[in-house]
């Protein structure tokens, strides 16, 4: 139920709009002056104010002013008389949602009410949005406790607040956006736009295009005006992610963007000026494109003021567990499994493996296996699914159990026994070819090398 604070010096109209507003489903509370109505307002929860314009002591401008001062979302109906419309005007430009004069109509109150409190609720959803991006965003929430990640948090704190070009380098997967994201979050463009695009997912004629915009008839297709991403970063941040794939006639339109703050439209002759803190990434060396001359270097200097390098998961295998803690957390509640464990040998597997594809390739593997496995429990196998042969029937053994394994063998020396001359076999036979032992024994590649290290089998020269 929503709640409206009425506020009047005349007890008849508190009565009359009260009883109306109860009849369609409100909740009311009434105060017959501004400085009883500014208490309520600090100490309760309200939806909207309705309050009269004109009042003795505190008038309804000035609590205007006050109720905007201590919620600037909350939204407040001004009730004027008719020789005071300008007055009311004035108002609305110090904030007022509108006004109504009196004698008013109650079905257009009660619309106006309801289109408020409608605006309202929106406010708050934003608001509530934003608190969690930024939350999600902190560059704090960027986790790793590895000593270089630690480096890289202090940066970020340092270089979020300042308006600074920054260009973020790693490979594929190791959260390249997500320091983009803390950047903008955590500076003073936070409640501007922040915009992302990747220069290498599309030609570059289109690219053009969606950075900058186009006029009507600028190419076969262009309809209308349109506006690019540029336009619409105006004051928050645009990421250009896989910047050293950007062709090098875009890189010149670049290098003005970056030095002038302005562009032209694709098929304009309007100079656009928009203010825009550029955040670029790329997964290549750009100072060796640079010297191949695939990229301008004046536009990687002016790129490159603070450089950010995120370094693999590989690199930073200490952060595996805690990576994998957090993964875990947020797919067991994603996915309703709010008591899921993991083995400590399925942990040990995570902690040796390459991780080509770095974090992105880990959080996709916990999310696989907390969908596949059974009891709440995570085991090494549910981080391995699609196995090569795991189609093939099941192979028929029959064989005298007491004849081959002896009575007093506990079962897991037997497994590792068995398993390890196993791997030794498809290695042989393979010739070290990890590949094709794997397929052969019927599992991954990061399998197999987990295999290795655990039974200390490594290349004979």
């Amino acid at each position: 139920m929503n709640t409206i604070l009425i506020v009047d010096d005349e007890p008849n109209y508190l009565i009359v709009i009260s009883e109306l507003l109860k009849e369609e489903g409100f909740e009311t509370i009434t105060a017959e002056n501004g400085q009883k109505a500014l208490e309520i307002i600090r100490g309760t929860d309200l939806d909207l104010i309705i309050t009269d314009m004109k009042m003795p002591g505190m008038d309804g401008f000035v609590l205007l002013k006050e109720t905007k001062a201590f919620n600037e979302h909350l939204p407040v109906i001004m009730i004027t008389a008719f020789g005071e419309v300008e007055k009311a005007v004035q108002a609305m430009r110090s904030g007022a949602f509108t006004y109504l004069t009196k004698p008013f109509n109650n079905d257009e109150l009660v619309a106006s009410i309801r289109k408020a409190i409608e605006h309202y609720a929106l406010a708050k959803e934003n608001c509530r949005l934003r608190d969690e991006m930024q939350a999600r965003f902190h560059f704090s929430n960027i986790i790793g406790k590895n000593k270089t990640m630690q480096q890289i948090y202090t940066l970020i704190g340092k270089v979020a607040p300042t308006p600074a070009t920054v260009l973020v380098s790693g490979e594929s997967g190791t959260g390249k956006e997500l320091v983009a994201k803390a950047l903008h979050f955590n500076s003073p463009r936070e409640k501007g736009p922040f915009i992302s695009l990747n220069c290498a997912a599309m030609p570059e004629s289109l690219l053009e295009s969606e950075l900058f915009g186009h006029e009507k008839g600028a190419f076969t297709g262009a309809v209308s005006m349109r506006k690019g991403k540029f336009e619409a970063a105006d004051n928050g941040t645009i990421f250009l992610d896989e910047i050293g794939d950007m062709p090098l006639l875009l890189q010149a339109k670049m290098l003005r963007v970056l030095q002038e703050k302005s562009f032209e439209r694709v098929g304009g002759n309007k100079t656009i000026y928009s203010d825009v803190r550029i955040i670029a990434a790329t997964n290549r060396d750009l100072k060796e494109e640079v010297d191949e001359n695939r990229f301008r270097e004046d536009l990687y200097y002016r790129l490159n003021v603070v450089h950010i390098h995120l370094p693999p998961l590989r690199e930073r295998v200490d952060d595996i567990p805690m990576l994998t803690s957090h993964f875990v957390k947020k797919y067991a509640k994603q996915f309703g499994q709010p008591n899921l464990t993991m083995v400590p040998e399925a942990l040990r597997f995570l902690s040796s493996l390459p991780w080509e594809g770095n974090v992105r390739e880990l959080e996709n593997t916990i999310e696989r296996a907390v969908i596949l496995c059974n009891g709440g429990i995570i085991r090494v196998e549910d981080l391995q699914p699609g196995m090569p042969g795991e189609n093939k029937p099941p192979m028929q053994l029959d064989f005298d159990l007491d004849q081959f394994i002896p009575g007093n063998a506990s079962l897991p020396d037997i497994l590792n026994f068995i398993e390890e001359k196993m791997v030794k076999r498809a290695l042989e036979q393979s010739e070290f070819i990890q590949t094709k032992a794997a397929r052969q024994l019927g599992i991954t590649k990061s399998l197999l090398q987990y295999k290795m290290r655990k039974f200390g089998i490594t290349k004979k020269e």
